[in-house]
């Protein structure tokens, strides 16, 4: 293979552009396809303080490193889920990562701050693991984020992920769901604004990389990922991708730029109904949010 810029030694194909690259214009693609999300979805001004939702892994450590490279003023935050050793090493990639670039990374424990983990919410409630997880996530993202003044929680959801869930929601029609799906969730009353800059980068890509650019991750799945519906969803998006290369990006875009609107009024709606959690003033749908409620059962 060869590079389609420089015509040098290419080290990966992305089939879905009909193109290869060399390190060095690899690493200018990965820049330009984040460019081109912030900049087509207005995700981010000049001046704005941004949260890096950090893992460990390669997707959130890639997007750290490229928006810092673009030259936004961004953070990080991990939290811990008490995963056994699976958090143990995310935490040490996570902290090398900030720390071989000096750079800020807040830390949230759920074991130590919350009096519960991931494994314990489990265990007491009977949940699904990726749900207590996602929820935990979404509900210390969003606060940590306000309680710091930051404007946006940036994730690291790619363009796979992205394209997996929107499957899952087309399934079920579950017209909320497809309301909020986009690449940037305005900022509302008890909401900061929450974007994904990796929506035009697969996964192989942002493995690709992290190699690139000696970037160290958490190779590592979540142990207690196993079952979850979106893997399933990921594997038949790949065998179709296989097939027909750009079938991910024209199902998920598409649905951005044909569909998105057909729902987003549902996702108002959900937003307005919205009040306050009693416990800690989060918008909730009920008297107590349901972080708190898992909270409650599971400490």
């Amino acid at each position: 293979m060869k590079c389609r810029v420089c015509r040098g030694p290419a080290v990966i194909d992305v089939r879905r552009h009909n193109a290869a690259f060399c390190p060095e214009h690899f690493v200018t693609h990965c820049r330009e396809q984040v460019r081109r999300a912030v900049h087509d979805h207005r995700m981010l001004e000049p001046g704005e303080r941004v949260l890096v939702a950090v893992s460990g892994g390669k997707d959130s450590l890639a997007l750290w490193d490229l928006l810092v490279d673009l030259g936004y003023d961004v953070d990080g935050l991990y939290l811990g889920l008490g995963i056994d050793q699976y958090s143990d090493e995310s935490i040490r990639y996570a902290r090398g990562f900030a720390g071989a670039r000096g750079l800020k990374l807040h830390e949230v424990d759920l074991g130590d701050d919350f009096g519960f983990d991931i494994p314990a919410a489990v265990a007491v409630t009977h949940r699904s693991p990726c749900g207590a997880c996602g929820l935990s996530k979404r509900h210390l993202f969003n606060a940590v984020a306000l309680e710091h003044g930051y404007d946006v929680v940036a994730t690291g959801h790619n363009l796979d992920d992205e394209a997996a869930v929107l499957l899952g929601n087309v399934l079920r029609w579950d017209a909320g769901y497809l309301g909020r799906q986009h690449p940037v969730l305005p900022a509302a009353e008890g909401f900061a604004r929450k974007v994904k800059p990796l929506v035009r980068l697969g996964e192989r890509e942002m493995a690709a990389y992290c190699v690139v650019q000696g970037i160290d991750y958490q190779v590592e799945e979540c142990p207690m990922a196993a079952g979850n519906k979106h893997l399933g969803y990921k594997e038949i998006l790949n065998a179709l991708e296989d097939r027909s290369p750009g079938s991910k990006a024209a199902f998920l875009f598409g649905f951005l730029e044909r569909g998105h609107a057909r729902f987003a009024a549902d996702a108002r709606q959900e937003r307005e109904a919205l009040g306050v959690c009693r416990k800690c003033s989060a918008p909730t749908t009920t008297d107590v949010c349901a972080f708190c409620k898992l909270r409650e059962r599971a400490s």
